[in-house]
C-alpha cells in the first residue's frame, strides 16, 4: 500500500526522509515532520502541543514514551471522559507508535523498551484504580 508515492512502511522506500536513521535525525519536532503518512492537521497539532517542552530533544523513543506519558497524566487528571479528549487520546496513541517506529533502528532493544512503555503506561491507571 502506498501513501503519497512512499510504501507506508519505510521499508524499501528511497525517499531521503523515510531512510535517515533516527539516531542522527534533527530534534524531536523535525523527526515528526518527516514521518509518513502525515497525520492531520489537528492530530498533528495536539501531538506538537505534547511534545512542546521536548521539541529540541533528540529524537528517541524514550523521549517520545515520556511526552506520550506527561499527556495520558494530564488527560487521566481531567476525566478524559468525552469525546472531546478523543483527539488527544488519538495523539498520545501516535506519540506511542512513533516511539516504536523510533527504536526500530536499534532492534535489539525493542524489548527493554517495550516493558518500560507498559511499564509506563501501566503506572498511569494506578491511582484511578478502582
Amino acid at each position: 500500500m502506498r501513501w503519497g508515492g512512499c510504501p507506508i512502511s519505510c521499508v524499501g522506500c528511497w525517499e531521503q526522509r523515510e531512510r535517515w536513521p533516527v539516531t542522527s535525525l534533527p530534534p524531536l519536532a523535525s523527526w515528526l515532520r518527516t514521518r509518513t503518512p502525515t497525520p492531520p492537521d489537528a492530530l498533528l497539532a495536539r501531538i506538537d502541543a505534547f511534545v512542546a517542552g521536548q521539541r529540541e530533544a533528540p529524537t528517541s523513543a524514550e523521549s517520545l514514551i515520556d511526552c506520550a506519558a506527561s499527556a495520558m497524566t494530564t488527560l487521566l487528571g481531567s476525566g478524559c471522559l468525552t469525546r472531546q479528549s478523543a483527539l488527544d487520546l488519538l495523539a498520545v496513541d501516535a506519540l506511542i507508535t512513533y516511539a516504536f517506529e523510533a527504536a526500530a533502528d536499534e532492534p535489539d532493544r525493542i524489548d527493554e523498551r517495550a516493558r518500560r512503555a507498559l511499564t509506563t503506561i501501566a503506572a498511569l491507571a494506578e491511582p484511578y484504580s478502582a
